[in-house]
């Protein structure tokens, strides 16, 4: 097994296992806790970000599963853009289908952060931050590509 597998195997558990082990505490055992800034609040979110298009609630988790299926195809068939991305991509699919399972288990996403200092901003988890920081990595790594081929074309 190639290590990018192994690595991304190690990547995908721990975050998704965490994940599930934080919603589950929330569930069933009232972690609530008020705070000046962010407080942890128990919240279900029917949709997704922000509860946009709460209203396919029922049919979310299976368009969800629908495009974890087509990238995972698209993945299959483009292994280099795995072993590039192999790092963001077993987050990203660690926090998403974290969240995906939520849907089946509670019928919503659970969310508990709820940062309320200066302005009120809506209720998140850790999946939540991971996905950000999976798109932020891929966004970073390919500035960085950007720069590298514009510095090889000047020097050409």
């Amino acid at each position: 097994m190639r290590k990018e597998y192994k690595v991304s195997l190690i990547i995908f558990i721990s975050i998704f296992i965490f994940d599930q082990f934080v919603k589950y505490a929330f569930v069933n055992f009232s972690w609530e806790v008020d705070g000046p800034y962010m407080s942890l609040k128990l919240a279900y979110n029917y949709g997704v970000a922000f509860s946009m298009f709460a209203f396919l609630q029922e049919y979310l988790k299976y368009i969800q599963l629908a495009i974890a299926l087509v990238a995972t195809i698209y993945l299959v068939k483009n292994k280099e853009v795995f072993y590039k991305y192999f790092i963001p991509i077993s987050i990203l699919y660690a926090a998403g289908l974290s969240n995906i399972l939520d849907r089946f288990t509670y019928g919503a996403v659970v969310d508990y952060f709820y940062w309320h200092y200066g302005f009120e901003f809506a209720i998140f988890n850790v999946a939540d931050v991971m996905i950000n920081l999976a798109v932020a990595i891929i966004i970073i790594m390919q500035i960085l590509e950007a720069r590298e081929e514009k510095k090889k074309k000047s020097k050409s």
